[in-house]
């Protein structure tokens, strides 16, 4: 029995829909400025409450104009339908040097386990906001079709599987959509039939665990949803790096916060920050604080993330990991995009954060743990919006 399957009913983009997920903004004032400037975007039917002419209303009272762009989009010429297929997916860096790849195909969602006494070979590692899973939940119904994929990590053959996708996108002559992010990198898809090359691609991301690296949220509210199946992109630990996801912080009492830290020690703005160690910024000045580690306890207790939700927000500010004042800015903000946000007093504080290591990653998933909410940062991202697969009944 296989876990991955091709896409029954679907479509291709034939250009301008590709978009950043959802969940991948620090402001949702960027989510409006890009709907505007490109209204074709999969964010204007995934965020139709940040449509320009929307904002203000509720993401649910919205819900109705996403169905609509949806339908126009597919009935307008910027989908192509795509019918019993995968699609071969290639990421390359802007000057060339590094190139990921993917498979865009269906899971079952009954494969989805979140613990090691839950059956399944799809591993979601990490804690969610039930808010954001409620969203997804009511778009999905309403549309009947999935924009967004879960990004999973195949753990058992990823080489073979990279090299496979590697020969096949070689081989496979122009892309059906060719689309470049905001990083420069260009995303490059191509839509496959039955045959030997997909029989062996299916295979071999199949062939065990597949660990959610990004759509945690998207995988959970499939679940939620009652879907058969869930789209995803498979890809390989060759294709994939674990950036810093950091905080900004506001309305909050910087200097209480340092007296609270007594081992706070102040450091330059630009030092790098190693593990063990997250850095505050503030309008005053940059301080290092070290996080006390306990060898006694899992390895996902130890984590920086967990430590800062646990010492910095909980213990320190009484803060819990959901509050608005909160806001996760992941690995394509750099750590100058948050300080300038300081600067700007549109946040009082700044929590820089080392990645996560690759090590610890795999380390918690083999344990069967949690990873803390908005902890890893996964580069590249499966773009939004170049493969939509209908839910399947």
């Amino acid at each position: 029995m296989t876990v991955a399957h091709p896409i029954a009913h679907g479509w291709l983009s034939t250009g301008g829909t590709g978009a950043q997920n959802y969940d991948e903004f620090a402001s949702d004032a960027e989510i409006t400025e890009i709907i505007a400037a490109n209204p074709a975007s999969a964010l204007a039917v995934e965020m139709p409450h940040r449509e320009p002419a929307s904002v203000g209303r509720s993401f649910r009272d919205c819900l109705p104009d996403a169905v609509t762009r949806f339908r126009d989009a597919t009935r307008g010429g910027r989908y192509a339908p795509a019918e019993d297929v995968v699609a071969l997916y290639r990421v390359s860096s802007p000057d060339g040097t590094a190139t990921g790849y993917g498979l865009w195909c269906l899971v079952d969602t009954d494969q989805i386990s979140t613990s090691a006494d839950e059956p399944g070979l799809v591993i979601r590692n990490e804690d969610v906001f039930v808010e954001k899973v409620h969203e997804r939940v009511a778009l999905v119904r309403a549309l009947g079709a999935m924009l967004s994929p879960v990004l999973l990590l195949q753990t058992a053959r990823g080489q073979d599987l990279h090299a496979a996708l590697a020969r096949a996108t070689a081989a496979a002559g122009t892309p059906a959509v060719t689309d470049r992010d905001q990083a420069g990198r260009t995303h490059e898809v191509w839509g496959l039939g039955p045959g030997a090359t997909r029989d062996e691609l299916l295979e071999l991301a199949a062939a065990g665990e597949l660990v959610v690296a990004d759509g945690n949220h998207r995988s959970l509210a499939s679940q939620e949803a009652g879907l058969k199946r869930f789209l995803a992109v498979v890809t390989t630990p060759e294709s994939v790096a674990i950036q810093p996801y950091n905080r900004l912080v506001t309305d909050v009492d910087v200097a209480a916060l340092l007296e609270a830290l007594p081992g706070a020690v102040r450091v330059e703005a630009t030092d790098p920050v190693i593990s063990g160690t997250v850095h505050l910024y503030t309008r005053e000045g940059t301080w290092a604080v070290s996080l006390p580690r306990d060898p006694t306890v899992p390895v996902v207790a130890n984590l920086d993330h967990t430590l800062v939700e646990k010492i910095l927000f909980g213990e320190a500010l009484g803060l819990e990991p959901g509050d608005k004042r909160i806001t996760y800015v992941g690995g394509d903000y750099p750590a100058s995009w948050l300080r300038d946000e300081v600067d700007a007093e549109r946040a009082d504080l700044a929590v820089l954060i080392a990645a996560v290591g690759v090590d610890e990653f795999v380390a918690v998933n083999l344990a069967r743990d949690k990873m803390p909410r908005k902890s890893t940062w996964f580069t590249p991202k499966a773009r939004a919006g170049l493969v939509v697969a209908a839910v399947e009944s």
